[in-house]
């Protein structure tokens, strides 16, 4: 800055101000700075700036998979508002593992971030850690919250099972329950909620036998644990509710492999359910009866409960919020 302040010709003072708030120089003064930067091709360092301010304009984002279609369409909402308020929002991916969700942390710290909108791990996530970062900048959890307490928006776990689980009691079989990795609390949550569901409803729960495994390819999970079941004892039930759609794409594979019939009729060998309407679950064969998180809604909601947390700690005002999203019934043929 100092060497561009003497190319310039201008106080290091008045370019830092330019830089700063271009409307807060006189028009001359902003030709001249613009000017030389055209011929020089200098460009302030954007962390640097941030280190030396108050109130950095950056906000964090930590994912634990960057290829989810839920943790893209998440991610693409929240940058678009954070851009239009001011803001530059950096995603980075833990890959579903602890130690490179601290190192996203640290990453973050270094950066002098503002805030932070965080998909935890959970059941691996260094707990001490995401505290001493709540404790100094506002933080949001989005898809599975930390613990009870943390401002968290997310779907409600418990009013998408009692849906689904009440329309496939009233339209057949009861469903016995194809379990998730327990990759974050959403794992757990999800097999409460389906728990609750089925007492409410006067129904016995059926677990399905699944592998006590960490991974999160979804996908190939469901198909061989349902090729191995399948080739078994079969499923408790006809049935099959689903801790989300992406293991459902992986059952009803195993099913055509060994040559059944998944669907809702007479002649169909078993039904298939999931949570989450994945993108492609409309388009699955057959296409997946589901319910819809709201994608988009909560990533509006948990940016702009995190700007209203900058400002509430920036005048004082008490941190709150916690945020459940009803899902919504997507009858398809599957079940």
């Amino acid at each position: 800055m100092e060497d561009f302040s003497a190319f310039v010709g201008l106080s290091r003072t008045t370019v830092s101000k330019y830089f700063n708030d271009p409307s807060s120089v006189r028009k001359n003064t902003r030709n001249v700075i613009e000017a030389a930067q055209r011929k020089s091709g200098f460009r302030p360092s954007m962390f640097a700036v941030n280190l030396n301010r108050r109130r950095s304009n950056i906000l964090g984002i930590i994912i634990p998979n960057s290829t989810d279609p839920f943790y893209m369409a998440l991610t693409r909402r929240i940058e678009t508002i954070a851009n239009e308020a001011g803001f530059l929002a950096f995603v980075l991916s833990s890959d579903g593992r602890a130690e490179m969700e601290d190192q996203a942390i640290q990453t973050f710290k270094s950066m002098n971030i503002a805030g932070a909108i965080i998909a935890p791990l959970g059941v691996q996530s260094h707990h001490r850690i995401l505290a001493e970062l709540g404790s100094s900048i506002p933080l949001i959890y989005v898809d599975s919250p930390l613990d009870e307490t943390s401002s968290f928006v997310g779907t409600d776990n418990r009013q998408s099972f009692r849906l689904i689980v009440d329309y496939l009691c009233r339209s057949g079989e009861p469903p016995c329950y194809f379990a998730m990795p327990l990759v974050n609390n959403n794992a757990s949550a999800r097999q409460d909620a389906y728990v609750e569901a089925m007492q409410q409803f006067k129904m016995t729960p059926e677990f399905v036998p699944v592998a006590d495994l960490r991974s999160w390819d979804f996908e190939k999970f469901g198909f061989d644990e349902a090729l191995r079941i399948l080739k078994g004892q079969g499923f408790p039930t006809r049935t099959v509710l689903c801790a989300n759609d992406r293991v459902a794409f992986g059952v009803i594979a195993a099913a055509y492999q060994l040559g059944l019939k998944v669907g809702h009729g007479a002649d169909c060998d078993m039904r298939v359910a999931g949570h989450d309407d994945h993108p492609l679950s409309r388009y699955a064969c057959p296409p997946i009866t589901t319910v819809a998180q709201n994608y988009n809604e909560i990533g509006r909601l948990a940016i702009e409960l995190l700007l209203e947390r900058l400002d509430e700690k920036s005048s004082s005002k008490p941190d709150s919020g916690r945020i459940l999203l009803n899902a919504e019934l997507m009858l398809r043929s599957s079940a």
